[in-house]
């Protein structure tokens, strides 16, 4: 059985505060010798260890032992064999609350363990909805691929003064609408849309402009999103749905895109907009190569 020290070491830099959700430990991207098959994270009451690949069930015994230790609120440890088929996830120790829930900053989100590989929350986000929190005072918001609609509550959080959901996934509106409520956001303050953007022109012309639009698309997703396809016609055609001088928030997951993948298209198809910044996911996501971090590009659009 390996040494479990370097990992614990490294959880024990990343403890959360306040109960509050937070990545425990990173080892996709590969700064851990011997781990680059585990993720931690940690949400109210509960621990969740997502595999990669597969290790004996007497490291796991041990690791989630270990884990209660260290963090006293854990009523629950669960695994989830991201390279199973399904991504099915097991309780390891403890008993898993029926409505588990993720918390950041105050806001609260359903989480979905027997969802498959995404479980309705992305902890390395976390900088992204901050900043769309700070910004969205009195702002009309395009959330597009809004998945579960994490931005949107960040967003009605920041004071908005409407946030419209776009995602062709109905099933995920539908959580993203169950978030809003369990806020206790009234959803005459949001708008869900279930639509395929690229197909969809004439409708988002329609429900534009916007003061403020987020992309958050899926690094890749069969035939309906792949980097090289899809960014340079979705740069195309936000001029047409924001506002002169509205604000872009372009998220980019980039492991399979070179470093300057977003700021080369930006040049040629966003030649006015002006960068105002460009966050990325933080110490919690460490990476060999920080071109594959979570990143999120600020702009402002002058026509």
């Amino acid at each position: 059985m390996q040494p479990l020290s370097p990992l614990l070491t490294e959880v024990q830099h990343h403890l959360p505060a306040n109960g509050e959700s937070r990545r425990l430990f990173y080892g996709r991207g590969q700064c851990f010798s011997g781990y680059d098959d585990v993720v931690i994270d940690y949400h109210p009451h509960l621990i969740l260890i997502c595999l990669y690949r597969q290790r004996d069930a007497a490291w796991l015994e041990a690791m989630a032992a270990e884990l209660r230790e260290l963090i006293a609120d854990a009523r629950c440890v669960v695994v989830q064999y991201r390279y199973q088929q399904g991504c099915p996830v097991r309780v390891v120790s403890g008993e898993a609350p029926d409505q588990p829930e993720a918390l950041e900053d105050g806001l609260r989100y359903h989480l979905q363990l027997d969802r498959g590989q995404n479980l309705g929350f992305f902890p390395d986000m976390a900088f992204g909805r901050r900043l769309v929190r700070q910004r969205a005072q009195g702002k009309k918001v395009l959330n597009l691929f809004a998945y579960t609609c994490s931005f949107s509550i960040a967003a009605l959080a920041g004071g908005a003064r409407n946030v419209c959901n776009v995602d062709m996934s109905r099933s995920a509106l539908e959580l993203g609408r169950a978030n809003h409520l369990l806020n206790g956001y009234d959803l005459r303050d949001a708008s869900f849309v279930a639509v395929e953007v690229f197909r969809s022109n004439s409708r988002m012309r329609k429900l534009a402009p916007f003061d403020l639009i987020v992309c958050d698309p899926p690094a890749q997703q069969g035939r309906s999103f792949t980097a090289q396809t899809h960014w340079p016609k979705l740069l195309q055609r936000l001029p047409s749905w924001v506002v002169p001088g509205g604000e872009l928030m372009l998220c980019l997951n980039g492991p399979h895109v070179e470093e300057s993948f977003l700021e080369d298209l930006l040049a040629s198809y966003l030649p006015c907009a002006e960068l105002l910044g460009c966050l990325d996911s933080g110490e919690d996501f460490p990476e060999k190569k920080p071109h594959c971090k979570t990143r999120l590009y600020h702009l402002r659009y002058h026509s």
